[in-house]
């Protein structure tokens, strides 16, 4: 190859000279000691790639914009894998390695390491947002696998390019239910021994992941359908199945794990390439549809036992179809506590779905909404759902002065500092051990502490201010701010390495202006404050309209505040507008002009037409603020736009 001979010489150290010569005898034809997947991978890196490994390349991290896009498309399989990451990286803890789940491109979408290395991964590419795919990257473990898809082991010098021979890189694919690859993941080592065969331990680990990755995917998927599940043990059949299929109600297959795929090629005696999708069961096994019930449960595992069409046998255990649940039995299966958070708002009923499915999952949550939105609200409502033992620990980040931050997180020793307590104290994140830790306005958060509390989340232990012994701790971490973080991470005010560790799964609270369910909330508050009082008051035809009119910039505190000061001026049962706070009174009678707001009851279409895009332009063609200022909801807008045919512009 052009190039490789002319830079053997100069200030390269032996053993990249000697890498370098390596690969141009391969090149060349000779023979090597070299794997041969190692081998075939050189020689796609000159031949289809066109690298040259005399021109070693740093590691390369995708921008924040398409790394969030890579992020985005894998949301739903990140959300699958993070439990399968969390339990690997507790078998694998204190040798150093470090966890990583590449997308079908090879761009690192979600990763475990510790902390205190995060520098030296991220130089190495040991980090969120690397890329590895082999036309970059060269023989590397993500990108080789993501060619062959196999699992492998691509160690120290198997590497092409002579940045990354200090490495250890072992991958395992992960397949969708319909045979592609979906995933690949990954565990590395920054220096290791030696011997390749050090790592065939690492090499089993990584590839029973992704496996029950797999498994948990296909579950996931295909609930609604019958599950066949295979091992061939009866002993692991219902705790470590190592396959899996799902049937239609005929029969036929619909999805596999790539194990399924191949066990079912081997039962039939066909090609392993042939996807099985859309093929009757009978044409592998010797069973139908029919036989599936007496696969269940209900029978000893040793019992259920299936042939194949080849004669070889399996243990199998099929998984009864789960019944549709449709949009509104999913919201009838959300607990109470979200429920009541909203009046049937659609942005928030996304939004309280979504929460319920992350409730009793340990993945970190990070809330986004305005100040006074109600992300406490939410969060309490989270963990009140979560079925957790524990406390809910609320921290305003941004409330705890700087100097004293450290040991109200933390806790301290006896003795750790002047003042401190004689027996030490247990910090606000020790104390929500069992149940919910949530951070409000982590935002504000001082950037030497974030790399504390990250360790924190990765390791679920901490160490107190003054202590050497770490201490373990059980918590779901629940974050919110009202600040762009993507903006701080930017601007270097706050850690990227935390921002996606905290931001695992996010729920947005719409707010109070933009929320269709405004009058359902303006009762339930008047409700809650006539009951702490102790008294009856309704509020007047004329005080709703100042409420439906302001545009709430405090939101739902706002709101409540002024319900409260309502509640308490007012003399007799009617909240007038007197009652409320001064914006009531203030309002400019311009802004909502007499023949405005007669406007829909105009004796002309052409004026009330006229009218209502006057209102609508005014209001910046938010329906819901149009409403407001017009005194009706939401819905009767739409209907006199469509009754008058008025289309809201692009």
């Amino acid at each position: 190859m052009p190039g490789l001979r002319g830079c053997l010489g100069g200030g390269r150290v032996a053993g990249e000279r000697e890498h370098i010569r390596e690969i141009e005898q391969v090149l060349s034809g000779r023979r090597s000691a070299r794997d041969d997947v190692v081998v075939k991978s050189w020689l796609r890196c000159v031949d289809t790639h066109r690298l040259d490994p005399a021109r070693p390349t740093e590691a390369y991290i995708v921008p924040d914009t398409q790394l969030r896009e890579h992020r985005e498309q894998s949301e739903r399989l990140i959300a699958i894998a993070r439990s399968g990451l969390e339990t690997l990286f507790k078998q694998v803890a204190g040798q150093n390695y470090v966890l990583l789940l590449a997308d079908a491109k090879g761009v690192t979408v979600d990763f475990l390491g510790d902390p205190l290395f995060m520098d030296q991964l991220r130089t190495a590419g040991l980090y969120l947002g690397s890329e590895w795919s082999e036309s970059r990257t060269g023989t590397c473990g993500v990108g080789s696998c993501i060619v062959t898809g196999e699992a492998m082991t691509i160690h120290q010098t198997d590497h092409f390019d002579t940045t990354h021979t200090p490495l250890s890189c072992t991958a395992a694919p992960i397949f969708d239910t319909r045979g592609e690859l979906a995933a690949v993941l990954d565990i590395s080592l920054l220096r290791s021994p030696q011997p390749k065969v050090s790592q065939n331990l690492a090499l089993h680990l990584v590839t029973a992941s992704a496996r029950r990755i797999e498994l948990a995917n296909l579950m996931a998927q295909m609930h609604s359908e019958w599950v066949l599940r295979f091992s061939r043990s009866p002993e692991f059949l219902d705790v470590d199945p190592e396959a899996a299929i799902a049937l239609d109600a005929s029969g036929r297959i619909l999805g596999t794990t790539r194990g399924g795929a191949l066990l079912l090629a081997q039962a039939g005696g066909i090609d392993w390439r042939r996807s099985p999708i859309g093929q009757p069961i009978s044409r592998y096994l010797e069973i139908s549809v029919d036989d599936l019930p007496s696969l269940t449960r209900g029978r000893p595992t040793e019992e259920r036992l299936v042939f194949g069409r080849s004669g070889s046998a399996l243990f199998a255990h099929a998984i009864e179809p789960q019944p549709p649940s449709g949009r509104r039995a999913a919201i009838e299966m959300v607990p109470k506590p979200i429920v009541e958070l909203s009046g049937g708002d659609p942005a928030m009923a996304a939004m309280q779905l979504r929460a319920a499915k992350l409730a009793r999952t340990t993945i970190p949550i990070l809330i986004h909404g305005e100040t006074g939105s109600g992300k406490e609200y939410l969060a309490r409502a989270i963990h009140d759902s979560s079925q957790r033992p524990g406390p809910f620990v609320a921290i305003n980040c941004a409330a705890i002065p700087e100097h004293l931050i450290e040991s109200e997180l933390f806790g301290h020793i006896a003795g750790a500092f002047t003042g401190a307590a004689a027996r030490g104290r247990k910090g606000l994140i020790e104390s929500a051990d069992g149940g919910t830790l949530f951070l409000d306005e982590i935002g504000d958060m001082p950037y030497p502490l974030q790399s504390r509390l990250l360790r924190v989340i990765a390791e679920r232990e901490l160490i107190p201010v003054g202590g050497i012994a770490p201490r373990r701790v059980d918590i779901k971490i629940i974050s919110a701010s009202h600040h762009d973080l993507r903006k701080l991470v930017a601007e270097g005010r706050f850690r990227e390495d935390l921002f996606y560790r905290l931001n695992a799964a996010s729920l947005t609270l719409p707010a109070l202006r933009e929320r269709t369910d405004f009058e359902w909330l303006l009762g339930r508050l008047v409700d809650q404050r006539m009951r702490l009082a102790g008294r009856t008051v309704r509020l007047s035809p004329a005080a709703r309209l100042a409420l439906i009119r302001h545009a709430w910039p405090g939101n739902i505190r706002e709101l409540a505040n002024a319900i409260d000061l309502a509640v308490t001026l007012c003399d007799g049962d009617t909240i007038e507008p007197a009652d409320l706070p001064d914006f009531a009174l203030s309002q400019p009678a311009s802004a909502l002009p007499g023949e405005r707001l007669a406007a829909p009851r105009a004796s002309s279409p052409e004026i009330e037409r006229a009218a209502l895009l006057d209102a609508l332009a005014d209001a910046g063609w938010n329906i819901s603020e149009a409403a407001r200022r017009l005194g009706i909801d939401r819905t009767t807008v739409h209907r006199r736009m469509k009754r008058l045919r008025v289309d809201a512009p692009n």
